[in-house]
């Protein structure tokens, strides 16, 4: 039997219309060849004619890829910009911040515009704190560059006065570093009026010409310099609460600026700062005198050793803490707000005695007792024996 037959009457049959005869079967056959042939060309020309627009999509993009930066970058000016405008960046600014600082200044053109260039360039982690002297309208490129040149850029002058420096040595210090008319600076010191001082200073600088670095402004003579040091203290003292804290703790916010230059004058190591000042305070709570070579030091002058001779702790004077009870008269220097926080904040102990024991680190012992500051003393004694020449 035929089985193209068979097939077609059952599927006639099955579906109620008429079978198809062999003929017919073989003409749909060929209608449906052609139809899938045309079907796989036509497939083929659609993906020739894709494969026309991407590629003709990739070359637009590569000939327009400047128009497409341009759409997408941030406004920038171009070249070196003109005129010159004061910029300062403070510690511890962020990128971000100081492209903001530089757009407010009309430096750059957009804040985004610099902080995509210095994204880009590693060197603006070197950025420093400090007074830029930049240009308008420069490009952020340039910009950046300038800021990094800082022999360009920074022409602030600057002077630094570090902790433990006596109102005589910071005199010499602006005399020498700012070359100022031959003393000014010792007769601006001499002239504490017109200082900014606080009420409680008793007219006297010592203690109140705050150690930092300060930007020297234009012209500036040494009274400016000096106020300058004077409201910085100010600012310190307002930061700690000084004049609040001290009567709160029944303490003359004048003697704690006393003990704080104390502190300074007595050890450099930050962690024995708090120590020393409840030594201080023991003492004195004891009617013990204080004892101490700094006071001693600020009146004799120091000679390069650490501890004073038997000669120089009979010099009569009343900051000669061996022969005088009580603090002395006034700060011996201009402590840093680290010492200033101590002598406020002075840890509860029952130490009376302390002496250094290693000067090459600075380790100081503390005591309770005359014994144990003796047995202190004997590795001191020890050290310098072991150390010729340095005690």
């Amino acid at each position: 039997m035929d089985e193209d037959t068979n097939e077609g009457e059952d599927l006639g049959t099955g579906l109620g219309l008429r079978p198809e005869t062999r003929m017919e079967r073989r003409a749909n056959r060929k209608r449906a060849r052609g139809r899938r042939a045309f079907g796989c060309f036509a497939g083929l020309i659609s993906l020739v004619v894709v494969g026309s627009i991407i590629a003709g999509a990739v070359v637009g993009f590569g000939k327009g890829k400047d128009a497409i930066e341009k759409v997408f970058a941030a406004p920038d000016y171009e070249g070196q910009g003109t005129g010159t405008v004061q910029v300062e960046i403070s510690k511890g600014q962020a990128v971000s911040s100081i492209a903001d600082t530089l757009e407010k200044k009309e430096v750059v053109k957009s804040a985004r515009a610099f902080e995509r260039v210095a994204r880009d360039d590693p060197r603006s982690l070197q950025l420093q704190a400090a007074t830029y002297t930049l240009h308008k309208h420069m490009s952020a490129k340039a910009a950046l560059a300038l800021m990094l040149n800082t022999a360009e850029s920074i022409k602030v002058m600057r002077v630094s006065v570090p902790s433990g420096k006596t109102k005589g040595e910071v005199a010499v210090i602006l005399q020498t570093k700012l070359k100022l008319p031959s003393g000014q600076a010792a007769n601006a010191i001499n002239h504490p009026a017109a200082l900014g001082l606080p009420s409680y200073a008793g007219g006297n600088p010592e203690g109140f010409l705050y150690p930092a670095t300060y930007d020297v402004p234009k012209n500036a003579n040494a009274t400016v310099m000096l106020k300058l040091m004077t409201a910085k203290y100010a600012s310190i003292a307002k930061d700690l609460n000084l004049v609040q804290v001290a009567q709160h703790k029944k303490l003359d916010p004048y003697q704690a600026v006393i003990v704080a230059s104390i502190i300074g004058g007595e050890t450099n190591r930050q962690q024995d700062y708090g120590k020393v000042a409840r030594v201080i305070y023991n003492r004195l709570a004891a009617g013990m005198r204080l004892q101490m070579d700094s006071t001693v030091h600020y009146v004799v002058g120091k000679d390069g050793g650490v501890f004073t001779s038997e000669q120089q702790r009979k010099y009569q004077s009343p900051y000669n803490t061996y022969l005088n009870e009580g603090l002395p008269p006034t700060p011996i220097n201009s402590p840093t707000k680290e010492m200033l926080s101590a002598a406020l904040n002075a840890p509860k102990g029952d130490w009376k005695y302390f002496t250094l024991v290693n000067l090459d680190t600075g380790e100081t012992a503390f005591a309770v007792t005359k014994a144990e500051h003796d047995a202190n003393v004997a590795k001191l004694q020890a050290w310098c024996q072991a150390h010729k020449g340095r005690c």
